[in-house]
């Protein structure tokens, strides 16, 4: 019998990790190698959308997820200070039955180690930070900083919007720094100290916004991210520290909901939210990107992650029985598949309108990774 196929992933994010679990899963050998030296959980809320669950289900993972995550009963757009409901999205078990799965709301630590516990551990090489890659006779070989060197039959950068693997294909993709910024953070919802709060909100100002949800299924925990003005702020980190004393003014006059999470918010982190286009792209021979790396999102729609694992799942479907010699074909095949539905999403989410009025969800929600159409 011929040897299983090779496939290093660079990138243990969520796509890389999904691209990972999903490839294990049709017989495929894969390792993942992430530059960092450890996994951090991050202060970060994520809305599992009910196409991303139909995916993590596939992978076993939705006991887990839905154990540890947030089942709202809708995501519910707000006038900024009246409060009157703009678009009223009802998930709960009614999406739940229409869609074929649930949509749940978690913390993003919370997603990334379900994700994680699906991969073997020796699978995954931490403290690998990918300095160089080329195609040989024998395979794709990668060098990292840590002087390891590997050799692949083909490799997946799941590396995200600062993607090493997408620079060294196709040259560094240009950013383009939006004007706006994002406060976000996670904090214990006993800080209210009893103030009540919807499942999940999204509370619209005229150029600026606010979500709040919780991500425990006991709303022990909240989170909260915003989107508005602040051209000269340029810095691009997850890290990054807010004061939340410029958040609270930011949001003067929001509805009382808002004031209270503002009140009882203990910190926060900031950060420039930056827009890319997508690339024409996605592969070159047997490298290919996935996720962020060649479609990178705005934040808006709650998607990014989800394009990511859907991505692995038709990846995986495109690489299920291929030998070596027809990695290129498949490469290409996915992009095929994923090209259009992804550049919908990313322009849709540009607009920052989804959700504002009555909005036909179907097409996000209903899509199944598993079963949609592959290319011919």
């Amino acid at each position: 019998m011929a040897r299983p196929l090779s496939i290093a992933i660079v990138g243990a994010g969520m796509g890389g990790l999904a691209a990972a679990a999903a490839l294990r899963r049709v017989g495929i050998d894969v390792t993942v190698y992430e530059q960092a030296a450890q996994f951090a959980r991050l202060g970060a809320g994520i809305q599992i959308g009910c196409n991303a669950m139909k995916v993590l289900r596939a992978l076993g993972l939705e006991a887990r997820l839905r154990g540890q995550s947030f089942y709202p009963r809708s995501w519910n757009n707000r006038d900024w200070r009246t409060g009157q409901v703009k678009f009223d999205m009802i998930f709960g078990e009614t999406a739940e039955q229409k869609f074929g799965a649930p949509y749940l709301l978690a913390h993003r630590g919370d997603l990334h180690a379900a994700l994680a516990s699906a991969v073997p551990g020796q699978y995954v090489k931490l403290g690998h930070k990918l300095v160089g890659l080329d195609e040989t006779g024998d395979g794709v070989r990668l060098v990292f900083a840590n002087g390891a060197v590997a050799v692949a039959d083909a490799v997946i950068g799941a590396d995200g919007v600062h993607s090493v693997v997408r620079d060294i294909l196709f040259g560094a993709s240009p950013v383009h720094y939006t004007g706006r910024i994002a406060y976000r953070t996670t904090y214990p919802a006993a800080l209210l100290g009893g103030q009540k709060i919807d499942d999940c909100t999204k509370w619209w100002g005229e150029d600026r916004h606010i979500v709040i949800y919780y991500v425990k299924p006991d709303r022990s925990e909240i989170y909260l991210v915003t989107s508005q003005p602040e051209p000269d702020f340029t810095i691009e980190s997850w890290s990054a520290k807010g004061d939340v004393r410029q958040l609270r003014a930011a949001f003067d006059g929001f509805d009382r909901q808002v004031e209270a999470v503002l009140a009882a918010c203990p910190d926060v982190h900031k950060w420039a939210i930056v827009d890319r286009n997508s690339l024409e792209r996605w592969s070159d021979r047997n490298v290919t990107l996935l996720g962020d790396a060649c479609h990178p999102m705005t934040p808006y729609m709650a998607q990014g992650a989800a394009m990511a694992i859907e991505d692995a799942a038709v990846l995986s479907r495109c690489l299920e029985g291929v030998e070596r010699d027809g990695v290129p074909n498949a490469f290409r095949r996915f992009e095929a598949s994923r090209k259009d539905r992804t550049a919908r999403i990313q322009q849709t989410s540009r607009t920052n309108t989804w959700l504002r009025e009555k909005t036909d969800t179907d097409w996000v929600y209903a899509y199944d990774a598993w079963t949609a159409p592959l290319a011919a």
